[in-house]
């Protein structure tokens, strides 16, 4: 998570003007709903959902919206009676959305879309992105990297044009 301010103080603000578990949410792609728990919830106001559902890992079918829980949170301590009774879920584990449902029925949860860029580092292609720019943004790393990157990105592009060359003959 990247965001200014960091996106637990964010979550933190709202907690206290709410006073009910928030998670952390953000729009995904739709094609993307079945990697992660989505919310199925109202929009209160500015960037809040009340929490009516959740659903782990749905089809893009079976997805209530496109609003996924992504692994912030700050829940109120009932939260821990209801761990205890969870029965295993999808793939065998206790799903915290599981319990997170359960919680729900019995009091207020909030989702609140936090400002800021997510990486999904549980994703190859997400993890590199998020290595190479927090790397970027490092004073005692960057010019060095920089100049690392652009020697790979260089010899990279060299060995696609002359197999391109190679392919035209």
């Amino acid at each position: 998570m990247d965001g200014e301010p960091p996106c637990l103080q964010q979550m933190m603000e709202m907690y206290n003007q709410y006073k009910v578990s928030i998670l952390g949410v953000q729009e995904i792609p739709r094609e993307d709903v079945n990697k992660y728990g989505i919310v199925k919830g109202k929009f209160i106001e500015d960037r809040i959902y009340k929490v009516k559902d959740l659903v782990e890992k749905p089809s893009i079918e079976e997805a209530p919206s496109n609003i996924a829980i992504l692994g912030r949170y700050i829940i109120t301590p009932e939260i821990f009676q209801i761990l205890e009774h969870t029965q295993p879920g999808k793939g065998g584990e206790i799903q915290l959305t599981d319990a997170l449902k359960d919680l729900a029925k019995m009091e207020s949860m909030y989702a609140y879309n936090f400002k800021g860029k997510r990486y999904d580092v549980g994703d190859k292609q997400g993890f590199l992105e998020a290595t190479i720019e927090f790397a970027l943004r490092r004073q005692d790393l960057r010019e060095e990297f920089l100049q690392y990157l652009l020697e790979v990105t260089n010899r990279e592009t060299e060995d696609i044009t002359l197999e391109k060359v190679a392919v035209t003959r």
